[in-house]
């Protein structure tokens, strides 16, 4: 690991208990069989060299988002904070609400939507279903379009269960793939091999401090991005 990796870390939160990271889309949030560095492990080296500590930092890992997905990770800077940040994941009760940029327009401005997904394991993909079926699980978002340009819509997405690939295949099932996701039925994929989706806002109760907490992560600095971006901060 060099230096480049920690000063490369975008922070965009942090206290004695939690640190968020702007994750870009070619990190790995945790280690895979790829073998790349983890962004928890370049955490954790920013947190031993930051604070002077001997010998490792601790970081927990809270959640996880796709490869290809940049946006706002949690970490959890000691066992305490992991074990109520875990707490807060499994009753719901931190909210996150993802931007994805896609070429199809949705028939609807906004709509709930709810699919039953069955992930299949070998390929690493899910398969949205109308109905219930065997070994599926339920998945429910909510959209809604922000922006339009000419060629391409940003909708905005709050997510109400957390499945594997849960947006990326239930956007795919109502025609909507998003830009450069090639794995759910996208045309191209994009030049960095990212997609379109960004996890833009995570909000929750501090678990130790009891205070709310808003963490706004910037979209990447890239020309549809920027373009969506922009415009809506005109």
């Amino acid at each position: 690991m060099t230096r480049n990796n920690i000063d490369n870390l975008e922070i965009l939160f942090e206290d004695n208990h939690i640190i968020a990271i702007n994750k870009k889309p070619s990190d790995i949030v945790q280690g895979d069989k790829t073998g790349d560095v983890p962004l928890s492990e370049i955490v954790k080296e920013y947190l031993r060299v930051k604070y002077q500590k001997p010998g490792d930092a601790y970081i927990g890992v809270t959640h996880r988002i796709d490869r290809p997905v940049s946006g706002a990770v949690l970490f959890a800077k000691t066992s305490k904070a992991l074990a109520r940040l875990n707490e807060l994941f499994r009753e719901k009760k931190i909210n996150k609400t993802y931007w994805a940029v896609v070429k199809n327009k949705p028939e609807a401005d906004a709509a709930a939507l709810t699919h039953f997904l069955k992930k299949n394991e070998a390929k690493n993909i899910s398969k949205a279903y109308p109905n219930e079926i065997n070994g599926a699980l339920k998945a429910m978002l909510d959209y809604k379009i922000l922006l339009s340009s000419d060629n391409y819509h940003l909708l905005e997405i709050k997510l109400h269960t957390g499945r594997h690939h849960q947006i990326r295949c239930q956007l795919a099932a109502i025609g909507c793939p998003i830009k450069g996701d090639v794995k759910y039925g996208f045309k191209r994929s994009n030049q960095d091999a990212s997609i379109h989706l960004h996890s833009r806002f995570t909000e929750f109760i501090h678990p130790v401090k009891n205070e709310e907490v808003k963490i706004i992560a910037p979209t990447p600095n890239e020309p549809l991005w920027n373009y969506f971006s922009q415009s809506l901060n005109n």
